[in-house]
């Protein structure tokens, strides 16, 4: 993609690479939209082609007889598949789904090795975003053990909308007990919870956000060191990325 311009990229890993590096990713990155639903890397399957993400969202999710329940999500900070990809595997057990429409600027499993071989500071961002990645794991697993269901839906919501276009978020009560692991009438008395303290407003299929600061006095020690471990890890900041 010869015209990609590194001040144009949108994705927050291809913006804090040394334009030397960045511009060696170049001729092998090639747009693709995201739509809804689509299965970027399945479980236990091979995977041939990563996607640096510019715009939409990537659910992470283990998909267990028992149900499925989303342990990661990823936006324009996100590369996805980075994790086996680039530590020695092929595959990964967990499912990687669009969760919003967007696009990507993809890369070949090959392509990306070859330059991460040849390139000590594109391998250390790489891997350090890998560390962010563990991390926002670990405060899942956080969330899901100290919180109750509003703490967690409070999370989860602000994290669509750090990676979301505006203050809408495009989803079903439905979809979100799939991803937050709890039956739907929690998730629906947790939401009435939050539109009646002026937090949220639900529409059919969409949430707006209302009160982002009182989300974030909601979900408490959930939210916000996984924001503030990446813009350390990946941008030298001691601050995330402004919304």
């Amino acid at each position: 993609m010869a015209n990609l311009r590194q001040a144009g990229v949108r994705n927050r890993l291809l913006r804090a690479l040394p334009p030397e590096d960045f511009a060696a990713l170049v001729p092998a990155l090639h747009p693709e939209a995201i739509p809804l639903r689509r299965v970027l890397i399945s479980s236990n399957t091979q995977i041939a082609t990563v996607h640096f993400v510019e715009a939409g969202i990537v659910s992470v999710t283990s998909d267990a007889p028992s149900g499925r329940v989303e342990i990661g999500l990823h936006g324009r900070e996100a590369l996805v598949g980075a994790a086996p990809v680039l530590l020695d595997d092929d595959r990964s057990p967990y499912t990687h789904f669009v969760q919003a429409a967007g696009h990507v600027l993809a890369i070949d499993v090959s392509d990306l090795r070859a330059e991460v071989a040849l390139r000590p500071t594109l391998r250390g961002l790489l891997h350090r975003y890998i560390q962010a990645q563990i991390i926002q794991t670990a405060q899942t697993a956080f969330a899901n053990a100290r919180g109750g269901t509003p703490t967690r839906l409070a999370r989860w919501l602000l994290m669509c909308h750090d990676r979301g276009e505006g203050d809408e978020i495009t989803v079903t009560q439905e979809f979100m007990s799939l991803m937050l692991g709890v039956e739907r009438p929690g998730v629906t008395m947790a939401m009435r919870t939050l539109e009646k303290d002026g937090l949220v407003a639900k529409r059919r299929g969409r949430v707006q956000i209302i009160d982002r600061e009182r989300l974030l006095d909601l979900a408490g020690d959930g939210y916000g060191l996984a924001e503030t471990e990446y813009a350390r890890l990946i941008e030298g900041s001691d601050h995330p990325e402004a919304r």
